[in-house]
C-alpha cells in the first residue's frame, strides 16, 4: 500500500527520491511565482504582462520533454 501511494508515480518517471523531490519542489516553486506575477499584474497591468504565461509555457516544455 505505502509503496502503490507513494512510489507509484515516482517510479513510472524514472526518478529516484532525491531527483523528484528537486523537480516537484522546483515546479512548485515556479507555479508560485508565476501565481505571484499574475496576481501584481492583476493589480498594475503594466508590471510582469507577459512573465506568468512564459514561466507557464516553461513548465510545459519541460514536462513535455522529459
Amino acid at each position: 500500500m505505502f509503496g502503490r501511494f507513494f512510489l507509484d508515480h515516482q517510479r513510472s518517471v524514472d526518478g529516484n527520491c532525491f531527483e523528484y523531490l528537486l523537480f516537484a519542489g522546483g515546479f512548485a516553486l515556479r507555479l508560485l511565482g508565476a501565481g505571484v506575477a499574475a496576481l501584481v499584474h492583476a493589480l498594475v497591468s503594466c508590471l510582469f504582462e507577459k512573465t506568468a504565461s512564459q514561466m507557464i509555457t516553461q513548465m510545459h516544455d519541460k514536462i513535455h520533454n522529459r
